[in-house]
């Protein structure tokens, strides 16, 4: 027996209305629903305009503060152009806080620390040699 296809990731959130402007603004992420659980959060599904798995944010007062240890989880995305990127996430309050760097197969990442402590690596992939 084995597992399908990989549908969402949750990140609890304190602060609904500055994730969302993080996620849909600075990465452009789609809200595909939002809806209430049966013990009362508030869950937000967005996902990128290529498809693929979905972030769910989940806003749940009542389970206390978000504290996200460093290096603890992280989540990537693709772009075209990670110079543009950087100056657009830049010029929306949220510059590199680590990187660019090269990697060995040519690509190039670098992170930005997006609201609530979470990580977000953003991924140029090299040219084919």
């Amino acid at each position: 027996m084995k597992v399908g296809r990989w549908l969402h990731t949750r990140f609890r959130v304190e602060n609904l209305e500055k994730s969302l402007d993080f996620y849909q603004n600075v990465l452009g992420l789609r809200k595909i629903s939002e809806t209430k659980s049966p013990r009362g959060s508030r869950l937000v599904f967005l996902q990128p305009e290529a498809g693929g798995e979905m972030l769910e944010l989940c806003h749940y007062p009542q389970s206390g503060p978000v504290q996200v240890p460093q290096d603890l989880i992280h989540i990537a995305f693709e772009v075209e152009n990670l110079e543009s990127f950087g100056r657009h996430a830049s010029r929306l309050g949220y510059p590199w806080s680590d990187g660019p760097h090269q990697g060995s197969n040519g690509s190039r990442f670098a992170f930005l620390d997006a609201p609530e402590g979470y990580e977000v690596e953003i991924i140029q992939k090299g040219q084919p040699s």
